[in-house]
């Protein structure tokens, strides 16, 4: 669950002095609390964060993968009114990688929608997403079974079910199947 906090403009500062344990995202100057995720989400998180990290270990992939909360300054540190943590974060260029977390647009993004965090997910996001210059954006919908994915490369976008094979464009010839994770 998504939740603004009051109307005024913040920065990645008042990120940085949230309480401990507390996470959220800075989408334009507007500070937006992270509600704990449901079993499932963190079910459906684990089993594709395990799967990518074989994926990329088993290939010798130059690319890392990391699941929330980890520090996205999605248009580079520089950028003090945007900040994200998606729920997994895949970066195929070393040189994004910081003490602090990912500086700049992640390779793929993968996000688990919940009924409270639609509008975010499916607009606010995505639009971050594609603008800031992230490959490879999916939006796994555990209540519906779905899996919308956007190749911002080739701009294609699709709709899958939880048993379809999905291919990852990021990653040439390898799919992954939900169902079969869980």
């Amino acid at each position: 669950m998504y939740s603004a906090i009051k109307e005024q403009i913040y920065t990645i500062e008042d990120i940085e002095n949230l309480p401990e344990g507390e996470h959220a995202d800075l989408i334009e100057g507007t500070i937006y609390m992270h509600a704990s995720p449901l079993r499932i989400h963190q079910e459906i998180s684990g089993r594709l964060l395990q799967k990518i990290l074989n994926t990329i270990d088993r290939n010798d992939l130059p690319c890392k993968a990391y699941a929330a909360p980890f520090g996205v300054f999605i248009n580079g540190e520089e950028d003090i009114y945007h900040y994200v943590e998606p729920d997994l974060s895949v970066i195929c260029d070393p040189d994004k990688l910081t003490r602090r977390g990912c500086n700049g647009a992640p390779d793929w993004i993968i996000e688990i929608a919940s009924p409270s965090s639609m509008q975010m997910d499916y607009i606010r996001k995505l639009a971050l997403y594609e603008q800031a210059g992230v490959r490879e954006y999916w939006i796994v919908n555990p209540e519906n079974q779905t899996v919308r994915t956007y190749d911002f490369q080739d701009y294609d976008t699709a709709e899958w079910s939880f048993k379809d094979s999905i291919p990852v464009s990021i990653l040439e010839d390898y799919t992954i199947c939900i169902a079969d994770l869980l």
